[in-house]
């Protein structure tokens, strides 16, 4: 089980941004006559990035700057207040679409680095793994390290097949002969290093395939040979 994750090609991402709007925001205070107070600098950045937004499927836009607007009502009535802070403040609003932008470039970068059809994304590192049984059908079963560690290059995604798997499984079997498609869960494992992705493995009986959950969704890999051998074989 691993205790941080993180997504590492966003977060550079993000800390690059904000590296350009620290930059940007700092050119705008060395050409003032009267210098703004640094610590409301920040903060006038940082209350103009709320804003009102449209959300797409994977993008939002930024469309009113609401957080433009707080601050023009709270420092209108303060001589020469607003004129310090307001391109700070739409410095922050505008700063939405470099995330915009730099999200945009992320998503098919992150497609390439780390593909969502291939197993290594999500089963990276296996020096630790074993099986743990799910369900009374398991039988006394090892895993075979070696064999998963060489068939992962080669493991290819298949359709989830769902509702056949249910009636495979529940409706088609008698109740006391029930044999559960995925007895086992693989423990032990990570995914690639940086891909942020959780996930919960499960090994098909025959030991052949493969069932990973992510917190987004579920694929299901299959390969030639069995990862799996009677215990002390």
């Amino acid at each position: 089980m691993k205790l941080f994750s993180f997504q590492l090609i966003p977060m550079l991402t993000t800390l690059f941004i904000w590296g350009g709007v620290v930059y940007l925001a700092y050119r705008i205070y060395r050409k003032q006559q009267e210098k703004a107070k640094v610590w409301k600098v920040a903060i006038s950045v940082f209350i103009g990035l709320f804003s009102f937004s449209i959300n797409l499927e994977v993008v939002s836009f930024a469309v009113l700057p609401l957080g433009v607007w707080v601050l023009y009502f709270f420092l209108r009535g303060q001589e020469g207040r607003w004129e310090r802070y307001r391109r700070f403040a739409w410095l922050g609003f505008w700063s939405n679409y470099l995330f915009l932008a730099a999200g945009l470039i992320t998503l098919p970068i992150e497609q390439v680095v780390y593909p969502e059809d291939k197993a290594e994304t999500y089963l990276s590192t296996v020096e630790n793994a074993s099986i743990i049984s799910i369900h009374p059908s398991a039988k006394d079963l090892e895993l075979e390290k070696e064999r998963l560690l060489e068939q992962l290059p080669s493991m290819e995604q298949q359709k989830i097949y769902s509702e056949q798997w249910y009636y495979d499984t529940y409706v088609d079997n008698d109740e006391q002969k029930m044999n559960e498609r995925f007895p086992y869960q693989l423990v032990g494992t990570s995914s690639r290093w940086g891909s942020g992705v959780d996930t919960m493995i499960f090994i098909e009986e025959n030991g052949k395939g493969l069932l990973i959950s992510t917190s987004k969704k579920q694929v299901y890999f299959q390969f030639d040979e069995s990862v799996l051998k009677r215990m002390g074989s």
